[in-house]
């Protein structure tokens, strides 16, 4: 394609992605890609020319890993990164259209695209941070979509892996790549990994975490792992002596995942070059990803914001509920979240009960969203009280006064949010959420 048409595909986009916004139909990213892309196919391929790109790609943690990334490597230059969350090839289109001079960019993937997208851009390093069920109805069988990838990296030998070594599934993906650094970001969640990923027998987990299959399949050496008692990321050097490097990683976001996804961000910035020893400090800047985290005043009631949309997520975010605090559950099927929702009864919500505080009274537990019904069984057979109510909103009425953890997936995230930043307010004045939002999208959406 002539480089005239080219140019005006690109403007097209951009256009098209401007009347989203206008319209107040979103940040208009994912529309704005895909008219590029539908004028111009090889639009992906010729915007990645001459750029170093890192793909971030996994089941949970790769809005917050790309962040953590980008803030990396922006204390060295301009960065393209889809801080929007626009995650497949369309979204991708749209952040290397936003910054034409930036030479490296930062793409997070959805998992199912990875091959779409290393083949267009021939990604310098790949980040895989974890690889479990989600949406159930488009993703199918984890073993599937780890295949997948392990089928796009062997026809890229040339491209550095940046890979969880605590992640089985994981780790067998990641068997075809020529170059790996492993880190040992963690796994809590084992839901998907029982059985061997490459032969089907059960796994030999050890008490330190490291794991075995007869089969040869083993958790790899790492060079990166966690000291969470004190916030740092361990380096093993790369000199005989084998010195270990402590990096000091002052994350404002919660939960050791986080630290873990630091790491793996620290790791893919140092094979790019990054003094990442210096660069960590920026870490600090970030207090929330997407709207997450954030906090929000209705009425009497102090919101803290938590995203989970799959089992994993849920059981990595339960643990962050403060013991003070009510909370709202909200879920919804819609296409962006998948319309199966048996995957409730993976969620440990018995952790529920070891967060009771009887000082505040009961009804601590509200349950809200289009599936309020199917999350009150589940929690009901957990022999978890709780009160039932569609509206999240209304459903916070009935919850005493004071702190309230919410947690709720993909689109009731995204609706319950928008309905607060255009309702509330944040003393503190944190809680703009019209842009935040636009990072909590799903496919199809703008």
């Amino acid at each position: 394609m002539d480089t005239t048409t080219s140019r005006m595909a690109l403007r097209a986009g951009r256009w098209t992605a401007g009347l989203s916004r206008r319209l107040g139909r979103g940040e208009g990213a994912i529309i704005g890609g895909r008219v590029t892309l539908a004028l111009d196919p090889s639009a992906l391929r010729r915007l990645a020319h001459r750029r170093r790109v890192v793909l971030v790609s996994g089941t949970n943690g790769k809005t917050t890993t790309s962040h953590l990334l980008a803030t990396l490597l922006r204390t060295s230059g301009s960065v393209a990164h889809n801080a929007t969350g626009a995650n497949m090839s369309d979204g991708a289109v749209a952040a290397l259209t936003a910054a034409p001079d930036a030479e490296l960019a930062v793409l997070e993937v959805d998992e199912l695209h990875v091959a779409a997208v290393a083949e267009a851009v021939d990604p310098a390093v790949v980040v895989l941070l974890n690889l479990s069920r989600d949406q159930l109805d488009r993703g199918n069988e984890v073993r599937m979509v780890a295949a997948a990838i392990s089928q796009a990296l062997r026809r890229h030998p040339d491209t550095c892996v940046v890979a969880n070594a605590d992640d089985p599934m994981v780790v067998w993906a990641t068997g075809a790549a020529a170059r790996v650094v492993w880190v040992a970001a963690g796994a809590n969640w084992t839901g998907d990994t029982a059985g061997c990923p490459a032969c089907g027998e059960a796994l030999q987990v050890a008490d330190s975490g490291s794991w075995s299959c007869t089969c040869g399949l083993a958790r790899p050496a790492t060079r990166w792992r966690l000291h969470p008692a004190d916030d740092t990321v361990l380096r093993e050097t790369a000199h005989l002596d084998g010195r270990t490097e402590s990096i000091r990683v002052s994350l404002r976001l919660p939960g050791a995942f986080n630290l873990g996804n630091a790491a793996l961000a620290l790791a893919a910035a140092a094979e790019l070059g990054i003094d990442v020893v210096a660069a960590a400090g920026a870490l600090s800047s970030i207090r929330h990803v997407g709207g997450r985290y954030r906090t929000a005043v209705h009425g009497p009631h102090r919101l803290r914001l938590l995203l989970a949309k799959n089992p994993a997520g849920w059981a990595e975010t339960l643990p962050l509920l403060e013991p003070d605090a009510a909370r709202l559950l909200v879920v919804n099927a819609r296409a962006a979240d998948g319309r199966d929702t048996s995957w409730l009864w993976d969620v440990p919500f018995e952790q529920l009960a070891q967060h009771d505080n009887i000082d505040r009274g009961p009804g601590l537990v509200a349950v809200a969203g289009e599936k309020a019904h199917d999350l009150g069984l589940r929690l009901s057979y957990a022999n978890i009280a709780h009160i039932t109510l569609a509206d999240p909103l209304i459903a916070l009425t009935a919850l005493p006064p004071g702190k309230v953890d919410v947690i709720a997936n993909y689109t009731a995230f995204r609706s319950l949010a928008s309905r607060l930043a255009t309702t509330d307010h944040d003393p503190g004045g944190a809680l703009d959420l019209e842009r935040e939002l636009q990072v909590i999208t799903g496919p199809g959406l703008m």
